[in-house]
């Protein structure tokens, strides 16, 4: 089912990229860690993968900035973004993901069950899962 479905992990925690590879490759997904945002947008940009997982808390380049480079570009703007947003993080973040477009978001702390149900219901939209 999750046939070479190539997902990039864009995360400011290494223990949260190695928590998302366990369970996506327990699915059976590729998943590639990108640590920060300007890593990941060269990340994104090589292996065009068929989904990002996007944290928007990042210290260099913060996931608003990312998402709307990878918009811009004729390369990644068809690439489809789930945003991972911190719990504490206000409603106007989450009611501006539905303006920006974004394909889903999730909230930390997430359960392994609600990351898998997120990335099939993405990939099934985009006629990939």
């Amino acid at each position: 089912m999750a046939d070479h479905v190539k997902i990039v992990c864009v995360e400011n925690e290494p223990e949260m990229i190695e928590l998302v590879q366990l369970i996506l490759q327990r699915a059976g997904y590729e998943v590639i860690g990108a640590q920060g945002g300007r890593e990941s947008l060269k990340i994104i940009e090589q292996e065009q993968p068929d989904l990002v997982l996007l944290d928007l808390m990042m210290p260099d380049m913060d996931g608003w900035e990312v998402f709307h480079k990878m918009r811009a570009s004729d390369k990644m703007k068809d690439i489809p973004v789930i945003v991972v947003t911190a719990k504490a993080q206000s409603i106007d973040k989450v009611l501006g993901l539905h303006i920006a477009k974004v394909d889903d978001y999730i909230t930390k702390p997430f359960g392994p069950q609600e990351l898998i149900s997120s990335v099939r219901k993405v990939l099934r939209s985009r006629g990939k899962g």
